[in-house]
Parts: C-alpha cells; sequence; structure tokens
C-alpha cells in the first residue's frame, strides 16, 4: 500500500478543488425536483464544474460518461445519468460527483428526498449522514493524539450506523478511499471494521470517506451496465461523502463549505478554513 501524503500547500489546492464539488453538489441539489431528469441533474453538475475552470474527474473515468453518479431509490452507486430517468414524488437520490482543479481531486456525495417523501427514507439518509462525519470527527481525533489508525474510521462509521433504533444494511465491497493526483489511491476504507489496525492517521492524508447503507439487505448486484449498483432486495439505500484532509491539529473537509466547523467545532484544523 502506498499513501500519498501531500503538503499543506498541496491540501490547499485540494480545499478548491473541493469547493468546486461543494457548489456543484449545491445546485444540483436545488434542481431536485419531481419531473427532472438525471440527464438534467448532469447538466447543472457539468456547467458549475466548468465555469469554475475545473473539468469533471468522473467523465471519462473507465469509461464513465458523465459528471454525477444519479443513483434512485434501490441504486447504491455509480448509476449513469439518462435522459429518461425522470424523478418522481417520493423518490430518494444519492448523487456523487467529482471535480479535477489543477490537477487535485474533490469528491462527495449526498442523499436527498424528490418531493414529499416517506419519513423512514428520510431517517435513513440523516444515519448515513451522522456515521459519515462521525468517521470524520474520529479522523480528527486520531491525527490530533498521533494514535489514529485507519480502522478506527470504520469502526465509527459502523457504531454510529448500528446506534441507530432501525436496523440498516451497510454495504459490502464498497468504501472510501485516498484521494489526491487521483480520484481514487490507497487507502481503501471499509464502513465497517475493528479499530486499531491498518496505517496510521498522519497529517498530509486526504481521505474520501463514503458510507452506504440500506433498509434492507446490504448485498448488492452490479447491472449489465457494468456500473449501476443496486440493493439484491431492491430495497432503497443512501450514499454520502466528503474529502477530508488530515493536519496535525485536525482536520479540514475540503468539500463542505465551512470546512466542517459546524458539525466538527474545534475538531476543524486552522491550516484551511476557507
Amino acid at each position: 500500500m502506498e499513501i500519498e501524503l501531500k503538503t499543506p500547500e498541496q491540501l490547499g489546492l485540494m480545499r478548491r478543488a473541493g469547493l468546486v464539488v461543494a457548489a456543484a453538489l449545491e445546485a444540483v441539489r436545488e434542481a431536485i425536483k419531481p419531473g427532472v431528469s438525471t440527464a438534467e441533474l448532469d447538466a447543472v453538475a457539468e456547467d458549475v464544474i466548468r465555469s469554475h475552470g475545473a473539468v469533471p474527474s468522473f467523465k471519462g473515468y473507465h469509461g464513465f460518461p458523465a459528471t454525477i453518479c444519479s443513483s434512485v431509490n434501490e441504486q447504491v452507486v455509480h448509476t449513469i445519468p439518462d435522459a429518461g430517468h425522470v424523478l418522481r414524488e417520493g423518490d430518494l437520490i444519492s448523487v456523487d460527483c467529482g471535480a479535477i482543479l489543477d490537477g487535485w481531486h474533490g469528491d462527495a456525495a449526498f442523499t436527498a428526498g424528490v418531493g414529499e417523501v416517506r419519513p423512514e427514507l428520510l431517517r435513513m439518509a440523516e444515519v448515513a449522514e451522522d456515521a459519515l462525519w462521525a468517521g470524520i470527527a474520529t479522523a480528527a481525533r486520531g491525527v490530533r493524539s498521533r494514535r489514529g489508525r485507519l480502522t478506527d474510521i470504520s469502526y465509527a462509521i459502523e457504531s454510529a450506523i448500528k446506534k441507530a433504533p432501525k436496523k440498516y444494511g451497510i454495504v459490502r465491497g464498497y468504501g472510501g478511499h485516498g484521494i489526491g493526483t487521483e480520484m481514487h489511491q490507497d487507502p481503501h476504507i471499509l464502513n465497517h471494521g475493528r479499530p486499531g489496525r491498518g496505517p496510521a492517521l498522519v497529517p498530509g492524508m486526504a481521505l474520501a470517506i463514503e458510507p452506504m447503507i440500506t433498509l434492507g439487505s446490504p448485498r448488492t448486484v452490479e447491472l449489465s451496465d457494468g456500473w449501476t449498483v443496486v440493493t439484491i432486495d431492491r430495497s432503497p439505500a443512501a450514499h454520502v461523502e466528503h474529502s477530508v484532509a488530515l493536519f496535525e491539529d485536525g482536520v479540514v473537509v475540503l468539500t463542505a463549505p465551512d470546512g466542517g466547523r459546524e458539525r466538527l467545532g474545534d475538531l476543524v484544523s486552522g491550516a484551511v478554513a476557507a
């Protein structure tokens, strides 16, 4: 395993890429409503990314044809936007987006309801979001203490999900990753597992942390298009993600407009706050 460590200056460049992703995802979030196609959402994201002088990192990646992944209901990840896929009232959509600016990558995702959505679906999205921030907070404490290990993040995510009153499936086989001069780098970050294992959490790491949970079985299958991953029992799923930079005094959430301050408080590093 070879982990790319960045200088504070390089992490500052990644912050710029992360803010482009944040802007694109916010524009997509505002465009989500019944009657809008996932292809239209894709166009919104691409327009924002290119208007900032960046390029979509997903487009052309191993042949992927779009700027975002737009996964609806039982689709977990990697769904290709389609003009024929029109959002309906009550859908749950997960949008994943990446951008490259000056050679550095940003990557993030959110899950949102379309119109009026069943409360249990919105609650699942909240649980995934809380698990994401639990993982990020653990990374911050781990790098500050100099005692953190990679699987501490995995354990924190799993624990947050299992703490919820309802049981959720934690998707196996997919997870977070390192990020930097490439979109996917070492290390792979599971969303479950025992703590205290794997590489040490050290300043200069940049990690994309991304829980994926379901209302039913955690088992998934990839469809014949070679991309779309769906739950095997067709239960709805949620997927959220942020790119995070590790500093000596904490973390900066590169793809959050406030750097993570609202959710993390003083766990956010002062190195790259804006």
